[in-house]
């Protein structure tokens, strides 16, 4: 473990070499092959069928969290939260959840950059809010809340700047690569930092569910021609729901820690 203030000073840096790797790297262009996926198969009337199911996980996933947060009795319950108000960036990473489930499942009964749009924005808004999640929990709880408008309103332009640069005809998505790298490289040293509560750890899966959802993007068609049972892209769906479900587990069982005693100086 390192001090929360170490903890911000390396947070700080690594927010400033992605700002200017986001700002200094060539541009990044979308492969024109990035639609094409491997299985295309129809099935009940639904184009690329397994590709728009595999997002049902996120509804499901999104709409415990959220049932899970929002229940009666869950702002008089100190175990999962010292203030009712830090679940409020969590309540949002659940909702960005529902909406992936629709958005994904729009692009993929008809993948263009246009539609492409309704599934990347939702995305965003998990990766940003759950940034300010930790920032409440393992930094300042007003400075998560304080946090999370502004990286809303990052995640959503960095989706919206990379669709206009779409239309101008050159494509870019050095500033949405950036966003995705940071939330998963802050998650890592979040696990650095003193945590408030027990299932710290549990960060570490998180991330790794989302690096193996990247992995099995990448290995689309590979997978797929291993018996053309099932794609990577399907599983990448299937990986990434897993990270919001053990964001989940992680809420369900963790408990409070007590408050480390003061240092001396």
């Amino acid at each position: 473990m390192i001090s929360s203030r170490a903890g911000v000073k390396l947070l700080f840096a690594v927010t400033a070499l992605i700002a200017m790797a986001g700002i200094l790297l060539p541009r990044i262009p979308q492969p024109r092959s990035y639609h094409v996926f491997a299985d295309q198969r129809s099935f009940l009337g639904i184009l690329n069928f397994a590709n728009v199911i595999s997002n049902a996980p996120f509804a499901v996933v999104g709409l415990l969290g959220m049932v899970f947060l929002l229940r009666p009795n869950g702002e008089r319950d100190p175990k999962i939260f010292h203030a009712s108000r830090e679940r409020l960036p969590y309540v949002i990473v659940f909702l960005g959840l529902v909406l992936t489930a629709i958005g994904s499942a729009y692009y993929h009964l008809n993948p263009s950059n246009a539609t492409l749009v309704w599934d990347r924005l939702p995305m965003t808004i998990v990766f940003m809010s759950l940034v300010s999640a930790i920032i409440a929990e393992r930094i300042d709880p007003q400075a998560g809340l304080w946090s999370l408008p502004i990286f809303l309103l990052i995640g959503i332009g960095s989706v919206l700047q990379w669709y206009l640069s779409e239309l101008r005809g050159a494509g870019d998505l050095r500033v949405y690569s950036a966003v995705q790298a940071y939330a998963v490289i802050f998650l890592l040293i979040a696990l650095l930092l003193p945590p408030r509560f027990t299932r710290g750890s549990d960060l570490a899966i998180v991330a790794g569910f989302y690096v193996l959802a990247k992995v099995l993007e990448v290995l689309d068609k590979p997978i797929f021609e291993q018996g053309h049972f099932i794609s990577g892209h399907t599983l990448k769906h299937l990986a990434a729901a897993g990270a919001g479900y053990w964001i989940l587990r992680m809420l369900c069982r963790r408990r409070p820690l007590p408050p480390a005693p003061a240092s001396c100086t």
